[in-house]
C-alpha cells in the first residue's frame, strides 16, 4: 500500500488528522477520543445518538473502547515522517518531486537523499551534517570557511584560517566532537542535578496529595463523626429535657398535694377554732355568774397553744419546699455525660499504641507478638521471675500516663470474667492486687452477666449487658476521672469514676480463660 494511502486510511473522519488515542463505537468505525467525545456532547439533550461517519443510532451515549492495533500503527506512520517532514529539508537534486534529505554537505551548499548521499564525494573537504536549510549558520562569517574548532578561551565557534590567522591565533582550541563531549558531560551533570531535583520534586508533591488526601478523609471523617455526635447530643438533650421536666412536674405535684393536704387541716382547724370563738363569746355575753363557772369545757377553750407548734414546722417545711425546685443536680449530671461525651470524641489529638509490658504478665498469661493480645493458657509459660510480674492473672501497660486525655479501648468478646482499667504502678504484686480490690485501681468487672466499676474492693454496678464486644476506657488525668463506655451505636457512656490522681497510671487487663485483644488508643499530646 502506497504511504498517501496508508495516510487516508488512518485519518480521522473528524478532524481529517492521524488517529490520535483512536476508539472504536459499536458501528466499527474509529475516530480520535477527544474529537468523537466532542461530537457525542454536541448530540447530549437531542433524544439520541449518532455514528458521525455512518449515521448509526444510539439511544445511549455509546461506550468507547479503546483501540490499541490502531494507535499502535498510526504512531508507527507518524514516526519516521515526522523526522523527516518536520526538518523541511528536501534533496537538493530530486527536482521532479521532493524527497526528503538525510544529510547536508557543507562544502557543496546541498542536501541529500539517500539515494544521492551514496554517490556524493566522501573526501575530507566534504562535511557532512543533519539536514538544514541554513548552510551559513555553520561557516564562519569572516572567512565562509566550515566552522571545524571551538576556541576555548572566547567560547566561541571558529574555523581553520581563525585558529591560524584570526583573532583566534595563538588560542587554545579544540575539535567540535572533544569540545561537544564536554559540554554534553557537563549537562549530564546539570542533567543528573535537575533530575535529582526534579525527583525530590515529585516526591514532596506525592507526599503532598498523600497528605491531602489523608486530610481529605479526616474531614470526612470528622464531619461524619460530627453529624453523628450532634444527633446523639440532640436526642441525649432532648432526653434530659424530659427527665428534668418530668422531675420537675413530679416534685410541684407532690409539694401541691402536701399543701392542699395541710390547706384542709388548717381549714378544719378553723373551723373548730371559729365554734370554740363564738362559744366564749358567748359565755362572755351572759350575766349569770354561776352559769358562767358551771362550764366545763372552758379549759379546753382556752388552750390555744393545741398543736401550733407541729402546723408551724409543717409550715416551715412547705413553704422551704415550695421555694425552689432543686433541678440543678440532675442538670448538672446530665450535662456532665454528654461534655464527657464531647470530651472523649473531640479532645484527644495524636494515636499512640497501648502495649502489653510481658516483664509485668501473671502466670497463665500469653502475649502475643505484637503485644496486643492476652490470652489465657491452660499450662503455665516458663518466665523468669522479676519484682513486676503479678501472682494473679494480670498484666500491665508498658508505659503509663501522668497528665493529659487520653483513652484505650479493648474487644472483651473473647473472655468471659475479665477487669479492664486503670492503676497505678506501685500497686502490689501479691495479696489484694487484682485491679479494683485495692485503694490504686480502678476496674470495669465481668462477673457472670453482670458489670459493674470496682475500687477498693466496692462495686458499682453499671449495667447487666453490653451492646457491644469493645470497651474504652477514658482518662483525664488533671481532671481526676477516668470514665467507662461501651462502645455502641451511639456510644454509651457506663460509669465515670472522680478523683485525685498522686501517681502515674498504668492500663490494666484481668482475664480468667479465654482472651482480649488491645483496639487501639489515643493520648493528647
Amino acid at each position: 500500500m502506497a504511504s498517501g494511502d496508508l495516510r487516508a486510511e488512518l485519518e480521522c473522519s473528524v478532524c481529517l488528522n492521524i488517529y490520535t488515542d483512536p476508539v472504536t463505537l459499536r458501528c466499527g468505525h474509529n475516530f480520535c477520543r477527544v474529537c468523537i467525545d466532542g461530537v457525542l456532547d454536541t448530540q447530549k439533550g437531542s433524544g439520541g445518538y449518532s455514528c458521525p461517519e455512518c449515521r448509526e443510532k444510539f439511544p445511549d451515549r455509546p461506550a468507547l473502547h479503546r483501540n490499541i492495533t490502531l494507535r499502535n500503527i498510526a504512531e508507527t506512520f507518524l514516526s519516521p515522517h515526522q523526522d523527516q517532514e518536520e526538518s523541511g529539508v528536501f534533496c537538493t537534486h530530486c527536482v521532479d518531486s521532493p524527497v526528503p534529505a538525510v544529510r547536508s554537505c557543507l562544502h557543496c551548499e546541498v542536501s541529500l537523499c539517500d539515494k544521492h548521499l551514496r554517490v556524493h564525494k566522501k573526501s575530507p573537504e566534504h562535511v557532512l551534517c543533519d539536514p538544514t536549510l541554513s548552510m551559513e549558520s555553520r561557516k564562519c562569517s569572516v572567512h565562509k570557511e566550515v566552522l571545524k574548532y571551538f576556541c576555548t578561551k572566547d567560547n566561541a565557534l571558529i574555523c581553520v584560517s581563525c585558529s591560524l590567522a584570526g583573532e583566534h591565533r595563538g588560542h587554545r582550541v579544540e575539535t567540535l566532537d572533544k569540545a561537544s563531549e564536554k559540554k554534553k558531560k557537563t549537562l549530564r551533570n546539570v542533567l543528573q542535578k535537575r533530575l535529582t531535583k526534579r525527583e525530590r520534586t515529585e516526591k514532596r508533591v506525592q507526599s503532598l496529595q498523600e497528605h491531602r488526601r489523608k486530610v481529605e478523609e479526616e474531614a470526612a471523617g470528622d464531619t461524619e463523626r460530627v453529624t453523628a455526635l450532634f444527633r446523639d447530643l440532640r436526642r441525649r438533650l432532648e432526653d434530659l429535657e424530659k427527665r428534668v421536666l418530668r422531675e420537675i412536674s413530679r416534685r410541684a405535684e407532690r409539694i401541691s398535694i402536701s399543701m392542699l393536704d395541710f390547706i384542709q387541716d388548717l381549714e378544719i382547724k378553723k373551723e373548730e377554732l371559729s365554734r370554740k370563738l363564738r362559744h366564749i363569746e358567748e359565755l362572755c355575753n351572759v350575766t349569770d355568774p354561776l352559769t358562767v363557772l358551771q362550764e366545763s369545757d372552758t379549759g379546753d377553750l382556752c388552750d390555744t397553744e393545741d398543736g401550733d407548734n407541729e402546723d408551724r414546722k409543717r409550715y416551715e417545711k412547705l413553704l422551704r419546699d415550695g421555694g425552689g425546685l432543686d433541678v440543678a443536680g440532675f442538670l448538672h449530671t446530665g450535662l456532665s455525660d454528654i461534655i464527657t461525651e464531647v470530651n472523649v470524641y473531640f479532645y484527644i489529638q495524636g494515636a499512640a499504641d497501648i502495649l502489653l509490658d510481658g516483664n509485668t504478665a501473671g502466670k497463665y498469661l500469653q502475649i502475643s507478638d505484637d503485644r496486643k493480645t492476652l490470652s489465657w493458657s491452660d499450662t503455665e509459660p516458663n518466665q523468669p521471675e522479676t519484682p513486676e510480674r503479678f501472682y494473679c492473672s494480670q498484666v500491665l501497660s508498658s508505659w503509663s500516663f501522668s497528665s493529659g486525655r487520653h483513652y484505650w479501648e479493648v474487644d472483651v468478646g473473647g473472655s468471659e470474667d475479665w477487669i479492664v482499667g486503670m492503676c497505678y504502678s506501685s500497686i502490689g504484686r501479691r495479696g489484694e492486687s487484682v485491679m479494683g480490690s485495692n485503694k490504686k485501681s480502678w476496674g470495669l468487672v465481668k462477673t457472670g452477666k453482670k458489670y459493674s466499676v470496682r475500687h477498693y474492693s466496692k462495686d458499682i454496678l453499671v449495667a447487666t449487658n453490653l451492646s457491644s464486644n469493645r470497651v474504652r476506657i477514658y482518662l483525664d488525668y488533671e481532671a481526676g476521672r477516668i470514665s467507662f463506655y461501651d462502645l455502641c451505636d451511639p456510644i454509651r457512656h457506663l460509669h465515670t469514676v472522680t478523683t485525685t490522681f498522686t501517681e502515674p497510671l498504668h492500663a490494666g487487663i484481668y482475664i480468667w480463660r479465654g482472651c482480649i485483644k488491645i483496639c487501639g488508643g489515643r493520648r493528647e499530646m
